[in-house]
C-alpha cells in the first residue's frame, strides 16, 4: 500500500475543509478585520495545493515534481514552496493577534520576524538539497539559530504588546504555547528522519510531515480566530468560541471566568 500518497491525500482533504471552514466563518466576522479571515482560509489552501504536487505525477517516470532525488534521497520541494508561503503568514496571524488592541501595529517587528522565518525555509532546502553531509548540518544548524531568534521575538518583544489587557495577554500565552510545541516539531522530525539521523523511515515522515502542519496550520488558526472572536462576545459565544476559551483556560490552569460583557475592542480593518 501507498502510504506516503495516503498521508498526502488526507492531508490535502484536511486542508481543504480547513479552508472551507475559514472562508464560511469570515462570513460574520465578529468585529475582527476581514483579512485575517482571508489569511486564515488562504493558508491551507496554499498548502493543500502545494502538497497535491506530491502526489500527482507529471513525467513518464512517474516522479512527482514536488519531490526530487538527492544523492539517494527524496527532498519534498512542494514541503518548501509551502512553509516560504505558510509559515510567515501564520507569524503574521500571531503578530496580529499579540496587537489585537492596537490601533498602530508593529509592522518593522512583524516583518522581521516574517524574513527570519523565511531564511529557517530557505536554510532548510539547502540542507535538504547538500549531498555533503558537513555542508547539510551547517545550513540545519543556521536554520534552528534563525528558527531561535522567531521564538525569542514571539515570546518576547511580540508578546510585550499584550500587556496592559489580562485577557489578551492570557489568551496569547496559551496559543503561543501551542504555537511554539507544533512549530518545534519540525526541526526535530527533519534532524531524526531520512534528512538527517534515520531514526524512522520514509512513510513515518511523510505521516509527521502531514500530522503536525495540520496542527500547525488549520487547529492553530481555528484557535487564534475563535479565541479572538470570544474575547468581545463572551455572552453569545457559539459552540467553537466556547470550546476555545476554556481549552485555553485548562492549558493555562485558569479558573473559569464569570460571563459578565467584556470591554469592547478598538479593532480596525
Amino acid at each position: 500500500m501507498d502510504w506516503q500518497g495516503l498521508w498526502h491525500w488526507l492531508y490535502i482533504g484536511g486542508m481543504s475543509i480547513g479552508s472551507i471552514y475559514f472562508a464560511l466563518l469570515g462570513r460574520n466576522p465578529r468585529g475582527l478585520p476581514r483579512l485575517e479571515y482571508f489569511v486564515a482560509a488562504f493558508i491551507p489552501l496554499w498548502s493543500g495545493l502545494m502538497y497535491l504536487t506530491m502526489v500527482l505525477p507529471t513525467s513518464g517516470d512517474g516522479l512527482e515534481r514536488g519531490k526530487l532525488e538527492v544523492a539517494g534521497q527524496i527532498a519534498h520541494l512542494g514541503r518548501y514552496a509551502d512553509w516560504i508561503v505558510t509559515t510567515p503568514l501564520l507569524l503574521l496571524a500571531l503578530a496580529w493577534t499579540a496587537m489585537h488592541h492596537h490601533k498602530s501595529k508593529d509592522w518593522t517587528l512583524t516583518f522581521s520576524l516574517m524574513a527570519t522565518q523565511v531564511v529557517v525555509v530557505v536554510t532548510g532546502l539547502l540542507a535538504d538539497l547538500s549531498d555533503v553531509p558537513w555542508v547539510r548540518y551547517l545550513w540545519y544548524t543556521i536554520g534552528c539559530i534563525a528558527f531561535a531568534i522567531v521564538m525569542w521575538g514571539i515570546w518576547g518583544p511580540l508578546r510585550e504588546k499584550t500587556k496592559g489587557d489580562a485577557e489578551l495577554s492570557s489568551f496569547y500565552k496559551g496559543l503561543t504555547t501551542f504555537f511554539t510545541i507544533t512549530w518545534v516539531c519540525y526541526p526535530v522530525i527533519w534532524i531524526l528522519g531520512p534528512s538527517g539521523l534515520r531514526a524512522f523511515d520514509q512513510n513515518v515522515d511523510t505521516f509527521l510531515f502531514c500530522l503536525v502542519p495540520f496542527f500547525s496550520k488549520v487547529v492553530f488558526s481555528f484557535l487564534d480566530l475563535n479565541g479572538l472572536r470570544s474575547l468581545g462576545h463572551r455572552e453569545a459565544e457559539s459552540p467553537e468560541e466556547h470550546f476555545v476559551s476554556n481549552t485555553m483556560r485548562l492549558l493555562l490552569w485558569q479558573p473559569r471566568r464569570s460571563r459578565r460583557r467584556s470591554r469592547p475592542s478598538v479593532l480596525h480593518d
